[in-house]
């Protein structure tokens, strides 16, 4: 990584994958195993073919808030760039927003929320 400011990035789907950090970020991505306290795993179908040939499939997880306090996301937090940061916003499509959110180990992190 270069001299741009770092941010942390909580990945619980596609960006997650080798072939996705390869396409969007030209490296591999060293992750930190984590989970994302108060949400439920869903699915929704994506249309973006771009994102279809990077994912290899039009079915993406998406995390959406749970009443059920036990209930937890599982996935990787990774340190990202600018740039990077950029990059996976490219990626991600209409259905997500980028939200400021609070780790299971505490860690303030970036992750792409229900829209």
């Amino acid at each position: 990584m270069d001299d741009q400011a770092s941010h942390q990035l909580f990945s619980y789907g596609t960006l997650q994958l080798p072939e996705v950090q390869l396409a969007r970020f030209g490296r591999l991505l060293e992750g930190q195993a984590d989970a994302l306290p108060g949400y439920r795993l869903t699915y929704i179908a994506i249309t973006d073919p771009e994102v279809i040939a990077a994912s290899g499939t039009d079915r993406h997880p998406l995390v959406v808030a749970s009443t059920d306090d036990g209930d937890a996301v599982e996935g990787s937090v990774f340190t990202i760039t600018d740039a990077e940061l950029a990059a996976a916003d490219d990626y991600e499509v209409d259905d997500y927003v980028r939200t400021p959110i609070v780790l299971r180990s505490g860690t303030k992190a970036w992750a792409y929320l229900g829209a």
